[in-house]
């Protein structure tokens, strides 16, 4: 097998696959579709999926606000108590759930996280929203869907579908949390292409 020469996006950290602007780019286009969806802002609540799904969400709000006039509630919903995982995964810190408002009952919740996979974190955000109330509808927005799928889910809002290996490794960095707003590919450590 030959060695793929280095490309000009390539860098120590992986391919980048978006950047500053297109991620900028694939908020404004989410927030415009929940706006046509729910024909309006008015009902909404975002919860963001920590770590980098609360800074998306809040982004999404604040471009939703500027179309709307409308301050949308963002809070942000921990679903680490929730996960199927928890045995065969190292202990994590429980970030904070923030609930916005009273409560989400008979609200529209839109899920915000960064990257859909295998399904099993928005089924564990599922389970955590039904301990909080019942809310109208739920829907889901992700920056990044790479497929492989194991639970039925599907995003409602996704910026980037993005076909993946399972031996890639998709890394969402976003200013605030990280130096820089990027999605990059990399192989997973001991991973072959």
């Amino acid at each position: 097998m030959c060695a793929q020469p280095a490309s000009p996006e390539a860098s120590s950290e992986g391919r980048v696959v978006l950047d500053a602007t297109d991620i900028t780019r694939a908020l404004t286009r989410i927030a415009h579709e929940i706006l046509e969806r729910n024909k309006g802002a008015r009902d909404l609540v975002l919860l963001g999926i920590p770590k980098r799904g609360v800074p998306l969400a809040r982004r999404i709000a604040e471009r939703i606000s500027a179309v709307e006039g409308y301050a949308v509630p963002v809070g942000s919903l921990d679903v680490t108590m929730y996960r199927d995982d928890l045995r065969l995964r190292p202990a994590r810190t429980l970030l904070p759930t923030e609930i916005p408002g009273h409560s989400i009952d008979g609200h529209t919740v839109v899920l915000v996280d960064d990257v859909l996979f295998s399904g099993r974190t928005i089924r564990a955000a599922l389970d955590a929203l039904n301990d909080l109330g019942r809310p109208r509808a739920v829907q889901l927005a992700v920056l990044v869907d790479r497929g492989h799928r194991e639970l039925p889910i599907r995003a409602d809002f996704v910026g980037k579908n993005l076909p993946t290996s399972l031996v890639e490794r998709v890394s969402v960095r976003l200013t605030g949390v990280d130096d820089v707003d990027a999605v990059t590919i990399e192989d997973a450590p001991g991973g072959t292409a």
